[in-house]
């Protein structure tokens, strides 16, 4: 079953167009699944709805999101903000659908000339058709399935970001699979707070399945596992492994840094200049971390964070910078050192 998980920032009129509602929380999700010679393929729309006002539930959708899609109403600092965005979460591929209020008319090349800008040099400008926006999702869904594929092959991330008992099932935790694949029977560790489980069914798109890969939005029920171990930001991966009798060694996916050197790729539009005891945000893998500037050498900063932020130790995406008292908020992004 072949998923795309789209991060938009547009109108519930227009996400209704493509897909159907099917969870209305701080970040809206729609779904729309064709079977294409026997083979599942589903389009996920993550709408952050609360965007502008709020920044967070934007960073998550982009966090999730394998490509995009931008309904332009206006040139205002909330779409250069929405094209910084997208561009330091590296959305290399999305749509933009021009939607001026009636009566009104927005310049497609001035906008064409901002996507550039940003750098988003790859996507679309489609009309705000539901069949031709899906069939160009779908585009996007070929153009990357390579990718894809490969996302499976790295170790186990799931960043929960919903946990709750269910009567005769048990404690059940529920997150995007940002990598590799979680089957039933798996050990699992939970990050970073440091508690076990063993994973007693998956369900994916309300049905029950065996495994589920980068891209699905799974509910994992767990067995021998503790609520409290699921508190806060939590990340779902495989426990680390050293068997000397099989020579099989597996480390953990996630380091925790309680200190990051910071080497910033300030976005195109951002003017402000980051200063030894700012206050920065860093969103990954679904994480939203407050961290303090301890020191600055040119666009290189050593930052301590609030709470240990947790890194993939290898082919980790890159992180989404952002100050909440700037204009555009996003400052660019970054990657990660671990110092402490």
């Amino acid at each position: 079953m072949a998923v795309l998980n789209i991060a938009m920032v547009g109108s519930d009129e227009l996400a209704r167009e493509i897909a159907k509602p099917t969870d209305q929380r701080d970040v809206h999700t729609y779904v729309h699944k064709e079977t294409v010679d026997g083979e599942a393929r589903i389009l996920s729309l993550i709408r952050p709805a609360k965007y502008p006002e709020r920044l967070r539930p934007l960073l998550n959708a982009l966090s999730a999101g394998r490509a995009g899609l931008i309904e332009v109403n206006a040139v205002d600092a909330t779409l250069g903000e929405t094209l910084v965005a997208f561009a330091s979460a590296g959305i290399e591929n999305g749509i933009a659908v021009l939607k001026p209020p009636q009566g009104e008319w927005i310049d497609e090349s001035s906008i064409q000339s901002l996507f550039h800008q940003a750098g988003l040099v790859n996507w679309s400008f489609v009309k705000a058709d539901g069949i031709e926006l899906r069939n160009a999702l779908y585009s996007i869904m070929e153009h990357i399935a390579e990718f894809l594929t490969t996302v499976e092959e790295l170790p186990l991330v799931v960043p929960i970001d919903q946990h709750f008992n269910v009567k005769g099932i048990g404690l059940v935790a529920i997150g995007y699979v940002q990598s590799g694949v979680v089957s039933v029977h798996d050990e699992v560790k939970m990050l970073p707070h440091g508690g076990t489980g063993s994973v007693k069914s998956l369900q994916v798109m309300d049905d029950d399945v065996n495994r589920a890969g980068a891209g699905d939005r799974v509910g994992i029920a767990l067995r021998n596992a503790k609520e409290e171990s699921l508190s806060g930001t939590c990340l779902i991966v495989h426990p680390e492994l050293d068997d000397k009798k099989t020579n099989t060694f597996r480390p953990l996916a996630l380091e925790a840094h309680t200190t990051s050197e910071m080497d910033l790729s300030v976005s195109p539009f951002q003017k402000k200049n980051l200063e030894v005891g700012d206050v920065v945000h860093a969103s990954i893998d679904l994480q939203f971390n407050v961290g303090r500037i301890e020191s600055v050498d040119g666009t290189t900063y050593t930052v301590r964070w609030e709470t240990p932020l947790l890194q993939r130790i290898e082919n980790s995406p890159a992180v989404v910078v952002a100050q909440l008292d700037s204009k555009p908020r996003i400052m660019g992004h970054a990657q990660l050192s671990k110092i402490d």
